[in-house]
């Protein structure tokens, strides 16, 4: 990662949302995963949440954070794949006001190189709204760790150059 000189450190407010029909917080790995990387690069967690795989739950959670002036960023782990109840792109990307299309396409080259053609079966996906991005990957632990160091870490880090995406999302207000 190239760092500028006089580059400051951005810390995130950072809203965590496990979608799950099976999991609680007490099994929730993935979502304890991104919540323990999340603090370690300094980011705040500022809501976790678990809820069923349901396209209008999900919305609800997302539309709260999104309307929130203090989030900056929603990670959302689960519900991207093809089974009857995952609906987590659907939910999610009715809110976009812009698509981030690099964020599922690195994510699937990514894990191309992990688990092969298998990752033909994700649909992670990634958009802004309301100056808020929002980051949907599958609900494995490795997933998330695929996500996280390959490409969430460098871009909610207000060092990393050329560039990241500090500069789009919502100002902390005091």
């Amino acid at each position: 990662m190239a760092v500028s000189p006089d580059a400051t450190f951005t810390p995130l407010n950072i809203c965590l949302l496990t979608v799950s029909d099976t999991r609680t917080l007490a099994e929730d790995s993935s979502g304890d995963y991104l919540q323990s990387v999340v603090e370690e690069e300094g980011h705040y967690l500022f809501d976790r949440q678990l809820c069923p795989d349901d396209i209008y739950t999900i919305r609800a959670i997302v539309s709260a954070w999104i309307a929130d002036d203090r989030v900056q960023t929603i990670l959302i782990t689960g519900g991207t794949g093809f089974s009857g109840r995952d609906s987590t792109p659907e939910a999610v990307s009715a809110l976009f006001d812009k698509t981030i299309e690099g964020f599922g396409e690195i994510f699937r080259a990514i894990s191309y190189e992990e688990i092969g053609t298998s990752t033909v079966q994700s649909r992670a996906i990634a958009g802004i709204a309301n100056k808020v991005a929002i980051f949907c990957m599958p609900g494995s632990t490795g997933a998330c760790r695929t996500a996280w160091e390959g490409i969430l870490s460098d871009q909610l880090n207000s060092l990393h150059k050329p560039c990241n995406f500090i500069m789009h999302l919502k100002q902390v207000r005091d």
